[in-house]
């Protein structure tokens, strides 16, 4: 964060490669919501039609769920049709074959026994409309998927009766499920529906990411925090290589190789833990990677959210030093469509998995790629400190719910205002972001107050702080 001033220089060491035999399917160098209709217009002059989920979603559709879930898909066309139309949903192991043999990924199938497709797999849209009423895909837990993984529900969709034509993309849906009835709940409720959600941006080269635990709601004992962000992985330039890569200092490092001991005890109250990625002051960064270097870099931030279990990663834009002549092959003038660019491959990749945009220079404001809106790949876009402003022209298709406002900085105690936090609630965005929070710093009353403004404002509840801070205790 550009805030942060307490970041030593002896942080930034010589670059500490992963885990050896961690990335062997990157080994090789890397090679230096809203929709927009027009892209469904055809030669021959035909109505088009496609297919979203009960989030607005067309290309990636999450679902976590305890015991039972389901999520609604709609069809939707171009035109109004001048007969009643039809498309049929059906349970298709091929769809995900065909995903896992284009994109190198291992996913594995959801029970068929355990989907129900509500109407017999029918969507209807009738005479005259434009948007038919929900198809419900319904889910169960059958007691023996993994916590830890994303399981997916194959889905085909044809285009069953009317003068229509199914885009090529919405022919298939993968929805990547996670079956969360063995953990706690993390999320807090609110009048039956689920309540502000917060993300703990930490600074680990102080700060032991056990500190999350300390801090819970009165009501129902549950964590004030909903979301790790550890602060912070970098992306590095090998010269001599012409490779660009992720790089841990040895404090994020020693975090992730002992997640059994720093990250587990989060996740296993319920809390994802998401990896901050940024520059670090050499040509590379968020921003200017080319098409295929971005594709290839995203592989590796794959393999590492696959090797220590990480539940997404939060693209920041600082801290590099871009060029803007004399481009390095393999790069791009810096751009939020390179930024963009990113972030969709990433999600491409792993659409089970956050992708976070923290709404700061150039991932600010992210334009579509390949016709994809922004909002249909970032899942979050969180405000610089202070920033309160709609983001829906940033991230066309992000829900509101998903905006963060009010972001504080706790290590400078710039606290957000109960008033402030009240009204984002009630004005439906349930997003908000803390960062550098760590009660063993000399201005931690400053901080606990500020959280219990957080629990009245959000949760209608009062914060219980146990009192026992965790101290970095690894070297």
């Amino acid at each position: 964060m550009k805030h942060i001033n307490y970041i030593k220089p002896k942080y930034w060491v010589p670059a500490l490669m992963l885990t050896a035999g961690l990335f062997t399917a990157c080994s090789d160098d890397i090679a230096i919501g809203q929709i927009d209709e027009n892209k469904y217009t055809t030669g021959d002059g035909s109505v088009m039609g496609y297919v979203s989920d009960s989030n607005g979603k067309r290309m990636f559709t999450n679902v976590e769920f305890r015991s039972t879930g389901n999520i609604g898909f709609s069809l939707k066309t171009t035109e109004q049709l001048s007969a009643d139309a039809t498309v049929s949903v059906t349970y298709d192991e091929t769809a995900l074959t065909e995903y896992n043999a284009k994109n190198g990924t291992e996913y594995e199938l959801f029970p068929k026994e355990k989907v129900t497709l509500e109407d017999g797999g029918i969507i209807k849209l009738t005479t005259g409309s434009v948007h038919s009423s929900e198809m419900k895909v319904a889910f169960s837990s059958n007691g023996n998927l993994s916590s830890n993984k994303s399981y997916v529900i194959p889905l085909r969709m044809k285009v069953a009766s009317g003068n229509f034509k199914l885009a090529k993309e919405d022919q298939t849906r993968l929805i990547f499920v996670k079956d969360l009835t063995a953990l706690p709940d993390c999320t807090k409720y609110v009048d039956g529906a689920p309540g502000v959600k917060v993300f703990s941006c930490m600074e680990v080269n102080d700060t032991n990411p056990l500190n999350n635990l300390c801090f819970t709601l009165k009501s129902n004992g549950r964590p004030l925090v909903d979301a790790l962000i550890i602060f912070s992985a970098n992306i590095n330039y090998n010269a001599e290589t012409g490779r660009v890569y992720i790089f841990n200092n040895e404090n994020v490092q020693a975090i992730l190789d002992q997640r059994e001991h720093y990250l587990k005890p989060l996740q296993d109250r319920g809390m994802k833990i998401i990896l901050g990625l940024l520059g670090n002051h050499d040509r590379s960064g968020v921003a200017n990677m080319s098409k295929e270097t971005a594709q290839e870099f995203a592989k590796e931030v794959k393999a590492m959210c696959d090797a220590y279990q990480l539940d997404g990663i939060f693209i920041d834009d600082e801290y590099s030093s871009y060029e803007y002549s004399n481009i390095t092959p393999g790069f791009v003038y810096p751009s939020s469509a390179a930024a963009s660019r990113l972030c969709y491959e990433v999600k491409k990749l792993q659409p089970e998995r956050w992708v976070i945009a923290y709404a700061y220079s150039t991932t600010r404001s992210l334009p579509a790629v390949d016709g994809v809106s922004s909002g249909e790949f970032v899942d979050y876009g969180l405000h610089d400190y202070g920033g309160y402003s709609d983001l829906s022209n940033n991230y066309p298709g992000m829900p509101k719910s998903n905006m963060g406002l009010y972001s504080q900085e706790f290590s400078q105690s710039r606290f957000a205002s109960e008033t402030n936090l009240k009204s984002m609630r009630n004005n439906g965005y349930l997003s908000h972001m803390i960062f550098a929070m760590d009660p063993n710093r000399s201005n931690a009353n400053g901080q606990i107050t500020a959280m219990e403004r957080m629990a009245r404002a959000f949760y209608d509840d009062e914060l219980v702080y146990d009192e026992s801070p965790y101290a970095k205790d690894w070297r």
